[in-house]
Order: structure tokens, then C-alpha cells, then sequence
């Protein structure tokens, strides 16, 4: 029993790392399973096609995500305080993958929204329900930012879309500049979009 499981999870990190650093469409299954270091009959007992493997590597890096989304915005401190923490844990988790790989990643979500929001509609539904739960998420905070009269917007929900929004345009010119600068001026410009009020 600990093979297979121990096969799946090698399937799943290899996935990862391999979607990371070449993107999904040029994938294939051999590949896969060569990096993964497991046969190919074991990649077929585990997932029925690579639309399916791509939808549980998506949906093991948006719990984990989903974790430190929560941690960074929750807690007792002032709601743009926790909004600043998120731009910057951003900004670190970016750094950490630089240092490790040698090049900034990216976002996971936002590359596989790029590459093929036009090609799986699986996979293009599950990252519209994820990139809808961030804005969820965000706009919590800011509608308790809002009620403090600490920004300016009115719309919280429209204004948490663009926070999120923010934080993916960045780490794509992070990404494409293969410069972790780029992500710097991240939580000022958040501010500027909420007209923030509060130091």
C-alpha cells in the first residue's frame, strides 16, 4: 500500500515542478511519469487523463495556498495591516522559489489561466472558483477596513477584484523580468487602489 500512495505523490510532484518550469501543454504523460521516476501504468491507476492529474496538482496548490491565505488575513490585527501581510508573504514565497530554482515561478494559477483558459474548460472552471474564493477572501478584509472608514471604496467587492487582480499582474512582470523587484511595490499600489486612509 505505501508504494502506490508513495507512486501518486511522485506523479503529483513531478506535475508540479515540470507545469512550474515548462507549462502543461507541452507536457506529456511519459515525461511525467520519467520524472516522477514510476511507470506509466501507474500514472493510468492514479489519473484517467492529464486534464485530471492538472486538476489535483491545481487543487493540492490551492489548499496549501488557501492556508496561508487565511493565516495572512486572519487574526486580530487592523484589516489592512493583514491586507499588507498577504502583498508581502507574496512577495517572500516569490523570493523563496527564486533563490531555490534560480527563477521566479510565478503564480500557478495565473500561468495555467494564461496558457489555457481556451483549451480545458475543467480546468478553466476550477481556477474561475478559485481566483473567485481570493476575491472573497480579500473583500472580508476590506469590508472590515471599510466599516473603520480606512479606505475609500464602496464597492468592496469590485476593489477586492482588483486587489487580487494586483497581486497576479505583479507577479507576472515578476515572472516574465525574472526579478523579485518587481514585486516591491506591491502593497503601495493596493493602497492606492483601496484610497487607504490609515497609515
Amino acid at each position: 500500500m505505501g508504494r502506490t500512495s508513495d507512486a501518486k505523490r511522485k506523479i503529483l510532484d513531478a506535475a508540479r515542478s515540470l507545469i512550474e518550469g515548462r507549462g502543461y501543454s507541452a507536457l506529456g504523460v511519459a515525461e511525467i511519469c520519467k520524472a516522477a521516476g514510476v511507470p506509466k501504468g501507474s500514472f493510468y491507476y492514479f489519473f484517467e487523463s492529464k486534464e485530471a492529474l492538472a486538476l489535483a496538482v491545481v487543487d493540492e496548490h490551492w489548499a496549501a495556498q488557501k492556508r496561508d491565505w487565511t493565516r495572512a488575513l486572519g487574526g486580530d490585527a487592523e484589516p489592512l495591516r493583514r491586507l499588507r501581510r498577504l502583498c508581502e508573504e507574496t512577495e517572500t514565497g516569490q523570493r523563496a522559489v527564486q533563490q531555490g530554482r534560480g527563477a521566479v515561478a510565478g503564480c500557478l494559477f495565473g500561468n495555467l489561466t494564461l496558457e489555457l483558459s481556451n483549451q480545458t474548460e475543467a480546468v478553466r472552471g476550477r481556477l474561475q472558483e478559485i481566483f473567485d474564493a481570493q476575491v472573497g477572501m480579500v473583500e472580508s478584509v476590506i469590508a472590515e477596513a471599510r466599516e473603520r472608514d480606512e479606505v475609500g471604496v464602496t464597492d468592496t467587492r469590485e476593489a477586492a477584484r482588483a486587489v487580487v487582480a494586483q497581486l497576479e499582474g505583479q507577479v507576472m512582470f515578476a515572472k516574465l523580468y525574472n526579478s523579485t523587484q518587481r514585486l516591491s511595490p506591491l502593497w503601495q499600489n493596493c493602497r492606492a487602489l483601496l484610497g487607504a486612509t490609515a497609515a
